[in-house]
């Protein structure tokens, strides 16, 4: 079961990676961002309150920090995605959202995951390079290469801190999460010029969000199934569904050392989800 909660997780995060990275090229990727916390919070509250949940303010401080992962990782990826190709910014996030768990799991939490996983950690590092590698070193900003980078360690924080959350408390730690990631986002959308959006990208947003909040409850369900780097090696699966998109229906194109790249980061996740 826990194995089939992350994989579902990693569908959901595709989905709105995909649908959030088109919004961000037609409107501000911070009011996509908020309007899609702010989605994600009304559903999450409303689950909170249905679901059994007796959260401790320890589980609700985890919850809050795992948001303000989001809040810092959905931004950027989102910026990323609006400045460059979908097939190379998702997966650049999601092996910094991968290896940076992993490693601490094997650090602090003295999990143990087998060879073939250890294989696909060492596997991540250059694929991460080689899908970096869109442009010179003076491009890579405004390719989106950089903000993809750090939306990894958002990313990480995110999985990380949600993990620490206690089974009793329920859906309370993810519904703090999306109240921390918008009270971070809103500030930021100040300065956007074009922060406002029409009704039918606000619907879309806000169903974004509640994509990306379901994908955090599966995952959150996961990790009470398995260990915490298992979970977030099926969760980091969710760049297939972007990249095919990316590919085929959006027409972009890699070069020769960044499909060499993708394939490693396929590979690398491969085996640690077979570790």
């Amino acid at each position: 079961m826990g194995t089939l909660l992350a994989l579902a997780s990693s569908v959901c995060y595709g989905i709105a990676d995909y649908a959030g990275g088109l919004l961000s090229r037609r409107t501000s990727p911070a009011a996509v961002a908020l309007v899609g916390q702010l989605g994600g919070l009304v559903l999450m509250a409303v689950a909170a309150v249905l679901l059994p949940g007796r959260p401790l303010a320890a589980d609700l401080g985890w919850g809050a920090l795992s948001g303000a992962g989001t809040g810092v990782g959905m931004l950027l990826l989102y910026r990323a995605l609006a400045r460059g190709a979908m097939s190379v910014a998702v997966p650049v996030s999601a092996v910094g959202g991968l290896a940076i768990p992993v490693l601490f799991g094997l650090a602090l939490f003295g999990e143990r995951p087998s060879a073939l996983s250890g294989l696909g950690m060492a596997l991540a590092v250059p694929a991460l390079f080689l899908l970096a590698r869109d442009g010179r070193p003076a491009e890579l900003a405004s390719s989106g290469t950089v903000d993809a980078l750090v939306a990894g360690v958002g990313i990480a924080v995110q999985y990380l801190a949600l993990a620490r959350a206690q089974p009793d408390a329920g859906m309370w730690p993810v519904a703090a999460g999306r109240l921390a990631a918008a009270l971070l986002i809103a500030p930021l959308l100040l300065r956007a010029a074009d922060r406002w959006m029409p009704a039918p990208r606000l619907a879309a947003a806000a169903a974004t969000g509640c994509c990306a909040a379901l994908a955090l409850v599966a995952y959150l369900l996961a990790t009470r199934e398995q260990l915490v780097t298992v979970a977030v090696v099926l969760s980091s699966l969710y760049p297939v569904l972007p990249v095919l998109l990316g590919l085929t229906v959006l027409g972009e194109r890699l070069t020769a050392p960044q499909r060499f790249g993708l394939l490693t980061a396929g590979v690398a996740t491969v085996l640690l989800a077979a570790g």
